[in-house]
């Protein structure tokens, strides 16, 4: 089977700063941390963490009321997401004139959570106000494929229309599959990428339980995040959405398209041996399985986006895969943990991390790993930590994400000439 090139020609985000891409990459850049204290108004005991929220957005605004009035806030990042990649890509919104048919032309989305505030709302209105039924909507506002689908009624794309929930992974694992549908001439254009909203008061709970949420009030919440750190104290959660249209680049290069970068390859693997505690060898399988789909070299790989989420295990794990793919190299390879500046988005964190990836190649920027500067863990070190953002000739990059059950993907993306 002929292998077609994949380009990327759109992305589009929610930026937690407020701004669009540019101005999420130069903050990303600076290392800047858009990580806020989050305090509610929850009885009988209120929400007190660092989070990273997205208050600037408008669902109505973005969307409009009606389209808005029928998604949870999960689908509606996800569709305001996927609209500005798809206006990034120089893409049409649906049309009934469309020259092309877009028959062939679909959705790969993640989300571990889906529309986990609907559900909330649902539980508080019967529990809590004594109400004998819910709004009719109550199953399609809830629903983990609501986004995709809305995202292929808005476009018009008549194609596969799917969903993953693969805990932290289900983002990169959706891009993957939508990187091979197109690599294979199964889809000429995907939408693909992942939007989450982890604040419902239950899944917050949830996760304090785990204990491996960092703490922090309003003065040190933004530097709560600390990835590799010998002092850190655990990954801070973030909502958004994010998005990539990926496009057969003869498709792309037809219709004068701007491409900005392309996705090489994508592996995965599970490690099979426990819930939540990871392990190096099946990161490492991830990583050769993704190296070797991308037809590259160790020694072609200047930059990694690690997973890095700042927890007492995760770190050394992901730092010790690395060590054992890229040996004596390792200490030569840029790796950094942009989650430390925009938080852990849970299903959309590979999605946002590959947009971070895809303009680090493109700007021939590395942005740091926030937080780390002196302060590295002895078990973390054997690689080259960025501490503050460089400039830095980039070839080829990979973007790690490595979730809970043990499910690792793992992204590659090339450089493409200006």
């Amino acid at each position: 089977m002929t292998k077609r090139r994949v380009a990327i020609t759109g992305l589009g985000l929610v930026s937690p700063y407020g701004g669009d891409l540019a101005d999420f990459f130069a903050r990303l850049s600076t290392g800047e941390s858009a990580i806020r204290y989050l305090l509610t108004d929850d009885l009988p005991r209120p929400l007190s963490i660092p989070f990273v929220s997205c208050p600037a957005f408008d669902p109505d605004a973005a969307l409009g009321r009606p389209l808005a009035s029928m998604m949870d806030r999960f689908a509606q990042l996800g569709m305001a997401a996927a609209f500005s990649a798809w206006d990034d890509a120089g893409l049409p919104r649906k049309r009934e004139d469309d020259a092309e048919s877009r028959d062939t032309w679909g959705v790969s989305w993640g989300t571990a959570l889906g529309g986990t505030l609907a559900y909330e709302k649902g539980y508080r209105e019967l529990w809590q106000k004594g109400r004998e039924r819910l709004s009719p909507l109550a199953v399609v506002l809830g629903m983990n494929n609501a986004a995709n689908a809305h995202i292929s009624i808005q476009l018009g794309l008549g194609g596969i229309s799917q969903s993953h929930t693969v805990a932290c992974a289900s983002s990169a694992i959706a891009i993957g599959e939508a990187f091979r549908r197109v690599r294979s001439g199964e889809s000429t254009i995907m939408v693909t990428g992942g939007s989450d909203v982890p604040q419902a008061y239950g899944v917050a709970r949830a996760w304090e339980a785990l204990r491996v949420m960092a703490p922090g009030d309003a003065d040190s919440s933004p530097f709560a995040c600390r990835p590799f750190a010998a002092d850190r104290r655990g990954l801070v959660l973030g909502e958004g959405g994010a998005s990539l249209v990926l496009e057969d680049w003869d498709h792309a290069v037809a219709r004068g398209a701007r491409i900005h970068g392309e996705i090489v390859g994508y592996g995965t693997s599970c490690d099979h041996s426990h819930l939540v505690r990871p392990e190096v060898e099946g990161q490492v399988r991830a990583l050769n399985l993704t190296l070797a789909d991308a037809g590259l070299m160790p020694d072609d790989i200047d930059y990694i986006n690690a997973h890095g989420t700042a927890t007492a295990e995760g770190d050394p794990v992901e730092v010790g895969a690395l060590k054992a793919i890229f040996g004596e190299r390792a200490g030569q390879l840029a790796v950094s943990a942009t989650k430390s500046m925009h938080g852990h988005l849970l299903g959309a964190a590979g999605a946002i991390e590959a947009i971070a990836t895809v303009l680090t190649l493109r700007e021939q920027i590395v942005p740091p790993t926030a937080n780390l500067e002196n302060n590295l863990d002895p078990a973390c070190t054997g690689v080259d930590h960025v501490t503050a953002g460089r400039r830095q000739t980039l070839r080829a990059a990979l973007s790690n994400s490595f979730a809970f059950g043990g499910s690792n993907a793992v992204l590659a993306f090339r450089a493409v000439a200006p």
